[in-house]
């Protein structure tokens, strides 16, 4: 959200929308390959309540500066009657450090995914570093989730075969280290879905860890 250090971050405006405009831009989410295909544009896309401890990650760390911040931005809301755990739509927000900049709030994205085993798991595709802060502090977490993605455009990466147990969290991303299970290693960006393009600001780019081999 900023780059200040977490104890120091001040919300001085929100503008919340509602659901509605909020599912609506995200069915139009762009993959970054494909031609852009749209993969949730005939999906069913609904705001739930979870368990965050339900959920499956597909990526293999949070850093903690983005688990503190997503701790302190709950705190920085809390005045505005907002709370970042039990969104029921989304909110433009202002920060005390970037007075000018409008960033977006969206709940975590999650979507049913089908993995070569067989299983179907709710994946979370963005948020992860507030899924862990929920988890954390034993809170319910509301999730935007998308259902009847087609399967010719799975998410781009697998979900851990032991879940939350192969998380870790981390300071900084040492180099070589790879982030995810990628469907496709070759081009494996490809299948990303780009909430940007609708929402932008919503995903940052973290610094590149993945071994040579892989190729985006």
């Amino acid at each position: 959200m900023t780059t200040a250090a977490p104890d120091q971050l001040t919300v001085v405006s929100v503008r919340p929308f509602g659901a509605d405009d909020l599912l609506e831009a995200l069915r139009r989410t762009p993959l970054h390959g494909f031609d852009g295909a749209q993969p949730y544009l005939g999906a069913e896309l609904e705001l739930v309540t979870v368990d965050p401890g339900t959920l499956a990650p597909a990526q293999r760390y949070v850093l903690s500066e983005g688990v503190c911040r997503a701790h302190a931005l709950r705190a920085a809301l809390a005045p505005h009657g907002i709370d970042p755990f039990a969104l029921d739509g989304g909110v433009w927000i202002t920060t005390a450090d970037e007075p000018d900049i409008e960033t977006p709030l969206l709940p975590p994205i999650v979507e049913l995914s089908h993995e070569p085993d067989g299983r179907v798991v709710p994946l979370v595709n963005d948020g992860l570093h507030r899924v862990y802060a929920a988890r954390e502090v034993g809170a319910l977490l509301t999730v935007v989730r998308a259902t009847g993605v087609p399967t010719e455009y799975p998410y781009y990466a697998l979900a851990l075969e032991r879940g939350w147990d192969d998380v870790v969290a981390l300071d900084e991303l040492p180099d070589g280290f790879q982030k995810k299970t990628y469907r496709q290693p070759t081009g494996y960006k490809a299948l990303f879905r780009d909430f940007n393009a609708v929402y932008p600001g919503i995903q940052q780019a973290r610094k590149a860890t993945n071994p040579a081999h892989l190729r985006a």
